[in-house]
């Protein structure tokens, strides 16, 4: 191993493909960030492991991992969706519930993992100091019922502040619900015999109210329609009548004849009262029946088969919008002194680039034409031969005068913190350093207006959870600076970012087709778009209902309608996330302290009149 290896890699490489076995999922990626941990679809992002590899950092990655692949094992999307109660405290609860089971299972089976869990467990609940509660009101349920759930199939000792707030909530517990949980080593092992064992400790713990349907109603209701179609005798109908054709044709063809001849009888009938309903005004070709309804607008441009459950819960909204002009000033100050350190840095990276861009912005001109501006410095040519002709001049375009830059910036939940922060004061200043050099700016940001579906998801349990509704939630698309607004009017706007509540679920396909669509319609004869994320698509609520690459697959298509049509020119910036299996022009950033480095000098890069500069620039896909 050479002195640049970090010591840290062989740990983490090995810790990846342990988690790919015990999930039974050799395709998942496994990464390592700062940010909070999380999975998608197709990855697990881990705690950060440094070079020291303090027992700490490698016991919390380790219960991260077996925490998370347990989950992707032993746990069904499709089957929890179904079972998950309706009010937000029954649903904490049972995912809490759900969330013990899995990893009780895999201690049970492999009590490697229970150790690493362990940790993890002592971890979160000392950092969201459990430790220190003293009353049980404080203390919170569904984390004691987690706990519970676990101590009773494993016969574990809890971490202290773990083990602190299940004693507080214990009694409580069992004195409500000790029958339903006497059954819990039965049914521990079958995810749906489980989810109706949590419900009804949900309705022991007093928020029956909150479970919505009956998901079992369903399927004996199915039954009882199976059961009632096999006995009941055939209808006497239209469709009867032909489903036995064929066999009276052969028993009477005379017979069959008749029948038919009826038949085309009618069908002329019907015919005639059809036309007699349409106005003589009405267009329609000549000897056709009238035409159908034309189909709906698909959703989506990229994939007509993207489907959304509902859009009337969406919003475009400006930043404005959301907050008293008093909060974003208060929101904007906040943001200016918690990023005071990072300002001259960033200043001084913007600065670099307004430098390169007035560089090019250098006059240049054509002489010695037939038209155009009178070129005086030849005039001396004209005073001293009259038979010469005048000479004309014009200014040659420069193109990146014609621009329009567009940053549309991922507000999840996981960019809360310096992520966030730092993307706020690039895109601030970048769109100050591209005003100067007549460049417009456009700043978005996409999240959801609800964690876990919000109203889209109230109607699809109301209309009786329909199979695979597409998209199952409610949008926000924030427009915090538009292209023709001016920086200094919309300087607030970006303290929004700062909002308590504001990042939740990122939904990115159809926030980059939302964007394109903005800047196809400008004016501009250059279109830049530059998105900044930190991870894959993800909301629960969707990914619950549908296949699980539902949301990552119209990411891609979308990217590539973007990049086929080539009306603008995309890049991407992926913060700890490998955005380049979705971007042909991505870079990767391993720590946010880079953003500001990586923004500029991309943008520097599209603009560079050197096309070996933007050929690099093209083949860039990860920096350092």
């Amino acid at each position: 191993m050479s002195n640049t290896d970090n010591p840290a890699d062989p740990f983490k490489k090995a810790l990846a493909d342990a988690t790919r076995v015990l999930a039974d999922d050799p395709d998942v990626s496994v990464t390592y960030s700062v940010d909070p941990p999380g999975m998608t679809s197709d990855t697990m992002r881990l705690p950060q492991v440094t070079r020291r590899l303090t027992r700490e950092e490698v016991l919390l990655a380790r219960g991260t991992a077996d925490a998370y692949a347990l989950r992707r094992r032993f746990h069904n999307l499709q089957t929890h969706a179904r079972f998950e109660p309706q009010g937000e405290m029954a649903r904490e609860l049972f995912e809490a519930m759900e969330t013990a089971r899995c990893e009780a299972i895999g201690a049970r089976a492999m009590p490697g993992t229970a150790g690493n869990i362990d940790a993890k467990i002592g971890s979160e609940a000392a950092r969201k100091g459990f430790g220190n509660i003293t009353d049980a009101a404080e203390a919170p349920l569904p984390e004691a019922m987690g706990y519970l759930i676990r101590q009773m199939a494993t016969g574990r000792d809890l971490p202290p502040a773990a083990q602190n707030i299940l004693d507080l909530r214990r009694a409580g517990i069992e004195a409500e619900a000790a029958e339903t949980l006497s059954r819990l080593e039965e049914i521990i092992e079958d995810q749906a015999g489980f989810a109706n064992f949590a419900r009804k400790i949900i309705e022991d713990l007093g928020y029956g109210d909150q479970l919505g349907d009956d998901p079992n109603f369903d399927d004996d209701e199915q039954e009882d329609n199976a059961e009632s179609e096999e006995d009941s005798p055939e209808p006497d109908n239209q469709q009867g009548d032909q489903d036995d054709q064929p066999q009276d044709s052969e028993a009477d063809p005379e017979q069959s004849q008749e029948d038919s001849g009826d038949s085309s009888e009618a069908q002329v009938a019907m015919d005639q009262m059809a036309d007699a309903e349409v106005s003589e005004d009405s267009d329609m070709p000549d000897g056709d029946m009238p035409m159908d309804p034309p189909p709906p607008t698909p959703i989506s441009d990229a994939d007509p088969n993207y489907q959304v459950f509902r859009t009337e819960y969406d919003e475009e909204i400006l930043a404005e919008d959301l907050a008293e002009p008093a909060e974003l000033e208060r929101l904007r100050s906040y943001l200016d002194q918690q990023l005071e350190p990072l300002k001259g840095a960033v200043s001084r990276l913007a600065n670099k680039l307004q430098r390169r861009l007035q560089a090019q912005q250098s006059r240049s001109w054509e002489f010695d034409l037939e038209e155009g501006i009178l070129d005086a410095g030849r005039l001396a040519r004209v005073v001293a031969n009259p038979t010469t002709p005048l000479s004309f001049k014009i200014e040659k375009d420069t193109d990146f005068r014609d621009t329009v830059v567009t940053l549309l910036l991922d507000n999840s939940g996981s960019m809360r913190g310096r992520p966030i922060s730092i993307a706020a004061i690039c895109a601030d200043v970048l769109a100050r350093t591209l005003e100067r050099c007549q460049v417009k700016v456009e700043i978005l940001g996409f999240t959801t207006r609800a964690w876990k579906g919000g109203q889209a998801r109230e109607d699809w349990l109301g209309e009786g959870r329909p199979q695979q509704p597409g998209r199952l939630n409610d949008l926000r698309h924030i427009i915090y600076k538009s292209a023709d607004a001016p920086w200094r009017r919309t300087r607030d706007n970006l303290g929004l970012m700062m909002k308590e509540g504001l990042l939740k679920e990122n939904i990115d396909g159809e926030a980059l087709e939302w964007a394109h669509k903005r800047m196809i319609g400008r004016p501009e004869a250059r279109k830049i778009l530059m998105v900044i994320s930190d991870g894959a698509p993800v909301d629960d609520s969707t990914l619950s209902v549908n296949p699980a690459n539902y949301l990552e697959k119209h990411l891609r298509d979308v990217i590539a309608m973007v990049e086929k049509r080539k009306m603008i020119e995309l890049i991407a910036i992926g913060i700890g996330h490998d955005v380049t299996r979705y971007y042909e022009r991505a870079v990767t950033i391993t720590d946010v302290e880079q953003l500001a480095g990586a923004m500029t000098e991309q943008l520097a890069s599209l603009f560079d009149t050197d096309p070996r500069a933007r050929a690099k620039f093209a083949g860039l896909k990860r920096a350092s």
